[in-house]
């Protein structure tokens, strides 16, 4: 799909004034009044903009990723609506642009995004396949810069400050051969934003999907800005923004004029931040590999669960699939998180924080079961139950000990001997018994 992108009038422009563009296709680039196809090769894949040799902070989206994947994969599925997903009780993990149009969107249950498109393809998900796109994809990201921060496996921040004399052309130019290298050599499309900071940026990228590359300039950003939705801006979250509309605060310039004592009463800390993005201003840098804020795990159950035995098994099981990964990455985490959703999708989290950092799964699971024994009962059914560990650090203690528990130190070491046996053996050869009530619940 062509989609056709040229920049918009900024505010105050009543004259016709040369500005910046440059080709999406042929990469012909020179300054001009405002211009409707590129003057080399008449395509209408235009991006013109007074900033647009100054801006070098970027947003770069894969375009519904999982679901491109597929149909790279699968030319058959081409022109058709595909989710990716799977379960009656499991959610969208992506969408594709014709099952969007249907009103299909990602996170959404299974059963609501089946009744609106009812043709759609549904594929259950591939990681790992797309786990190697995504690494193609960012390697493809740091030959461009070092300055590659990612968000997940399909988008991340760049800053291709000062390489304009190593590539020998503007960010905006390196970014259009990025796109370009993508399709060619991975199969999928990205969307683009170039702005002044990371929150314009990522702003900017979702503008023009698929296949997008819209700018925002520093200069217009707060006029932008304006009559646009707080819920635009970074950190400003579904409940903040219900809080904030009942004191009269619906758009980004009604946030930016309001009172700071105010925001400070609703938004707390992070007011004065969300203030300054809500004028266009970002401080945040562009910072690679960033460590995770947080390690968890989760299901969604076929049949709403209400038995305590089985939930606490399958908090069991989640506790030692994060055991696993934060040892793998060799850090470890104080505060200890209990998630579940309703059979009406609300979702409930409660948290407990530890006396020291921990890795190890019996503790986590410990935590994670008292957390548990308070929210369940008989009358309370639950569709999905998960477990995290937040407040993370990379010192890992030695000798675990706790006076309140002179038996935790057993349990270590016979957790580190089941350790050596998965690790030599498979996880499947040593199990706990609470996963055998798990067992016979699916059977």
């Amino acid at each position: 799909m062509a989609i056709q992108v040229v920049s918009v009038g900024r505010p105050g422009c009543g004259l016709m004034t040369n500005e910046n563009y440059i080709c999406r296709d042929c990469g012909h680039a020179g300054t001009s009044p405002p211009i409707s196809s590129c003057p080399a090769c008449r395509s209408a894949r235009i991006i013109q903009h007074a900033e647009l040799m100054r801006l070098s902070i970027a947003h770069v989206d894969c375009d519904a990723f999982y679901a491109s994947v597929e149909k790279r994969d699968n030319p058959e599925l081409h022109n058709k609506p595909v989710i990716v997903g799977g379960g009656k009780r499991g959610v969208v993990a992506a969408a594709c642009y014709v099952a969007r149009i249907h009103g299909v969107r990602s996170a959404m249950p299974m059963f609501k995004a089946l009744s609106l498109c009812p043709d759609a393809v549904v594929i259950s998900p591939r990681m790992d396949t797309y786990r190697d796109a995504g690494l193609k994809i960012r390697q493809l990201m740091l030959e461009l810069t070092p300055l590659v921060e990612p968000l997940s496996i399909d988008e991340a921040f760049l800053d291709l400050s000062g390489t304009e004399r190593l590539h020998g052309q503007s960010p905006a130019a390196s970014l259009i051969a990025l796109a370009k290298q993508v399709e060619k050599d991975v199969g999928v499309s990205v969307s683009i934003g170039l702005a002044a900071n990371k929150s314009m940026a990522k702003i900017a990228s979702d503008q023009d999907k698929p296949r997008g590359f819209h700018v925002i300039g520093a200069t217009e950003a707060a006029e932008w800005l304006a009559p646009r939705p707080v819920s635009l801006l970074y950190g400003a979250g579904r409940t903040l923004v219900q809080r904030l509309k009942a004191r009269g605060i619906e758009t980004c310039g009604e946030l930016a004029r309001a009172d700071v004592r105010l925001i400070l009463e609703e938004a707390g800390e992070h007011g004065p931040s969300l203030q300054q993005r809500a004028l266009g201003i970002d401080l945040r840098k562009v910072t690679p590999d960033s460590p995770p804020k947080s390690i968890s795990s989760e299901t969604t159950f076929e049949d709403d669960l209400s038995d305590g035995n089985i939930l606490t098994a399958w908090i069991e099981m989640l506790a030692e699939k994060v055991s696993a990964r934060l040892k793998k990455k060799a850090i470890s985490g104080r505060r200890v998180v209990l998630k579940l959703k309703t059979h009406d999708f609300r979702t409930i989290t409660r948290s407990t924080t530890l006396m020291t950092p921990t890795q190890m799964a019996d503790q986590i699971f410990e935590a994670g079961k008292f957390l548990l024994s308070r929210e369940v009962s008989p009358d309370k059914k639950w569709r999905l139950i998960g477990i995290g560990v937040e407040m993370l650090d990379d010192h890992l203690a030695g000798e675990v000990t706790d006076l309140a528990d002179p038996d935790l130190s057993r349990r270590v070491r016979l957790e580190e001997a089941m350790d050596t046996v998965r690790k030599r053996h498979g996880d499947s050869k040593i199990i706990r018994g609470r996963r055998l009530a798990i067992d016979k619940k699916q059977n």
